[in-house]
């Protein structure tokens, strides 16, 4: 759990300031489940830099409740949680300081956007707030003010989280929750879990990851692992001492996800990661006559001339061949599906324009051919998936250029996905290679995104 903090102070000498407006929101890193604001009455005066930064004066204050009445309030949202803000060691001291006037320690765990934002987007031209947020087109209302900063910092690090392929934040996090043993009620953690698509991640006592999956259904699917009998699930049962998740909206995000992540964290678990996830392939290839024809193949590692797509088995492989002859009436004899010496059996019902006895001329068989390969296959593409995302009004963005997977994001604002730049700086980078294609044609042949949006029209 976190609480996205931001503070506005009177400005002054070190140590000195006092806080004239806080804004928390209570984040359990997914959505925002318990917000506190309030301006302070600081019962000192403001500098005038900062009246003009801010906007805050000594008048809008003269009603605002002091410190003293607000701190029971600042420390139960707190409970419990880790701070995050951006420069987080500054919030902090303001933060302490102020209860240490009370007489009372308050002490929580921090992280600092700042740090992460170094860490995770290192290509940024800036990492302060502001220029960071509009690099990114992440939209600021009432900036300089403790909430609209806090909403910035907010959406920053919901990105941040997003972009930590290695989960560093959630394993320090983690690690820091479950020092000591669990309490049974602790252990029952089913009931947090949301009945929604994403990836989940099960941690040890350390906080380590020891297993990684991903699910439509995320509450049912680890309720499976702790009453799944056996040796191993056994095991897992009781190594597990927390279950974090990612909500991703899309099916094909957490494939996606679920892939990149395991072979980082390859964790204790989880069966060893097959080097390819694919054995067969459709390819295509030109017949003596001038005909593209299409064949099924084992894939092997002598390179991947003329290959269209990928499949787990040879059975899909053929399957596929004759759903793809009938979508687009192509012929039964030159995909080899037929082994008939005159035309094939498809001719005589008109659903073979005679290709097979070169009555159709290559030119128009060809156009029907092409466009089959087209739909089927991201070779050479460059366009974003568009699907659903973790909430109303957000998407979820798959990137592809030139038929290689570059990695996937999230927007909720059209000139995000428009603008080439700040698309790709939302992006989360991941690995690609033949078996992230994979994933993605086999569930574009099965499913649908909501909307291809092509990056060279």
């Amino acid at each position: 759990m976190y609480t996205i903090l931001d503070i506005e102070t009177t400005g002054g000498k070190y140590n000195e300031e006092g806080i004239t407006e806080i804004a928390i929101h209570k984040f359990d890193g997914h959505e925002v489940v318990d917000t506190f604001i309030s301006l302070v009455k600081p019962e000192k005066d403001i500098q005038p830099f900062v009246v003009k930064l801010t906007g805050i004066n000594n008048k809008m204050l003269r009603s605002a409740p002091k410190f003293h009445e607000v701190a029971k309030r600042i420390v139960e949202i707190t409970e419990g949680t880790v701070i995050v803000a951006h420069n987080a060691q500054f919030d902090y001291r303001i933060l302490r300081t102020e209860f240490r006037r009370l007489g009372y320690n308050f002490e929580r765990k921090t992280l600092c956007t700042v740090e992460l934002s170094q860490k995770l987007l290192p290509d940024a031209e800036s990492h302060s707030l502001g220029k960071l947020v509009r690099s990114l087109g992440i939209a600021v209302s009432d900036r300089h003010r403790a909430n609209g900063d806090a909403l910035a910092t907010l959406k920053l690090f919901k990105l941040l989280l997003a972009k930590d392929s290695d989960k560093s934040i959630i394993k320090t996090v983690v690690k820091a929750e479950t020092l000591g043993e669990l309490s049974p009620r602790q252990l029952d953690i089913i009931d947090v879990l949301p009945n929604e698509t994403g990836v989940y991640y099960m941690h040890n006592k350390d906080g380590d990851i020891i297993f990684i999956g991903k699910s439509n259904n995320i509450k049912k699917r680890v309720n499976q692992h702790f009453t799944k009998s056996g040796d191993r699930a056994r095991k897992l049962q009781k190594a597990t001492k927390k279950v974090t998740f990612e909500k991703t909206g899309s099916e094909l995000v957490a494939l996606l996800k679920e892939n990149e992540e395991l072979r980082r964290n390859r964790p204790k678990f989880n069966h060893k990661q097959k080097a390819k996830l694919f054995s067969h392939g459709l390819y295509h290839s030109v017949s003596e006559q001038g005909y593209i024809t299409f064949k099924t193949a084992a894939v092997n590692g002598k390179g991947t001339a003329g290959l269209i797509t990928t499949f787990n088995s040879h059975v899909g492989a053929k399957k596929f061949l004759h759903q793809l002859t009938s979508e687009f009436e192509l012929c039964d004899k030159l995909n080899g599906i037929s082994q008939v010496k005159e035309n094939c059996s498809k001719y005589p019902e008109e659903k073979c324009q005679g290709a097979c006895i070169e009555k159709e001329s290559t030119e128009t068989y060809n156009q029907r051919a092409t466009k089959a390969i087209a739909k089927y296959s991201i070779s050479g593409k460059s366009c974003v998936l568009v699907n659903k995302g973790r909430e109303i009004g957000e998407y979820s963005a798959v990137l592809i250029q030139n038929g290689q997977f570059k990695g996937i994001g999230y927007y909720d604002l059209n000139h995000q996905l428009n603008n080439i730049h700040i698309l790709e700086s939302l992006i989360t980078p991941m690995k690609g290679g033949a078996n992230s294609i994979h994933i993605i044609e086999n569930y574009l042949r099965k499913r649908k995104v909501l909307k291809i949006i092509d990056l060279k029209s």
